[in-house]
């Protein structure tokens, strides 16, 4: 992962509420900013080429959960990272998983070192822990974890 900073460039003073511009490796970032979802590595129904180009899209959210699942971190990070991948040129987000600790509430178990998920594809056993799900986003390559 490369450094990221942030740098705020308005705030208002009665809300708080404020703009910046996120730096990364993979470009700078207006924000507040509208963030499509690549659950498993795609937008779909739009090519990412018309995403970066057409719409400004800077910066895509991906599901570590997911990616984890299929194809699997090893042939991410074997690949060259998520970027290459997915062939996508500007910022990545990757979740943490924790999303999924509540939207498959069937199909986990917590434990105190982390969280126990059956997979919905095979039904085989993963174990998630913080610093599993680092070690995973870090062969993503994303920029924010």
């Amino acid at each position: 992962m490369s450094p990221v900073s942030f740098e705020v460039v308005a705030e208002c003073p009665h809300t708080r509420a404020r703009a910046g511009l996120l730096h990364t490796a993979h470009g700078t970032i207006e924000t507040p900013v509208f963030m499509p979802v690549g659950t498993q590595a795609t937008v779909k129904g739009l090519p990412h080429r018309d995403l970066a180009e057409e719409l400004g899209v800077r910066i895509l959210l991906a599901n570590t959960y997911h990616l984890y699942l299929r194809p699997g971190h090893e042939l991410i990070r074997k690949m060259g990272g998520l970027h290459r991948f997915m062939s996508w040129p500007n910022a990545i987000l990757t979740d943490s998983g924790g999303f999924q600790v509540f939207s498959l509430s069937g199909l986990r178990k917590i434990t105190e070192h982390g969280v126990v998920f059956q997979s919905h594809l095979d039904g085989s056993l993963h174990t998630f822990t913080p610093e599993s799900t680092v070690d995973v986003q870090l062969a993503f390559g994303s920029e924010i974890t």
